[in-house]
């Protein structure tokens, strides 16, 4: 079973590798086209060359998510922010908690109407069986 683990590993990396290399945006891969990257991490990928290439030289891993001082992140996408720290996200849920309240409160305004209707009209009948 031991003698399968480098192989295993091998291929491993060789697919982590292809994977991020065809997910990673074109702006994001350093030194070659992106494509470039693609066919040399599929082509030396059994020898770890491209693979270790691709995760060494390849990609722009300066900005990690969590780390540094709050830096606002070089480059026209924004950085993740976390949903309790995002002031749009927590507008958008007390827009919604409103309207949820202002219909729920409509609902209860209506069925206190109907039953207010139906003890009017249980007093009426009741008070005209006894006037008879």
């Amino acid at each position: 079973m031991l003698r399968y683990l480098p192989f295993l590993l091998i291929l491993a990396l060789w697919i982590y590798a292809f994977i991020d290399c065809l997910n990673t945006p074109e702006e994001e891969v350093r030194h070659l086209p992106k494509v470039v990257w693609v066919i040399i991490v599929l082509l030396f990928g059994e020898v770890l060359i491209g693979p270790v290439a691709w995760l060494v030289a390849g990609k722009n891993r300066t900005a990690v998510a969590g780390a540094g001082g709050g830096g606002s992140s070089p480059g026209p996408r924004q950085q993740w922010v976390a949903p309790d720290d995002n002031p749009e996200f927590l507008k958008s849920l007390r827009e919604e908690d409103k309207k949820d309240d202002e219909e729920l409160l409509k609902d209860w305004e209506a069925d206190l109407r109907r039953r207010e209707e139906e003890l009017r009209r249980k007093n009426n009948e009741g008070s005209g069986d006894a006037n008879e």
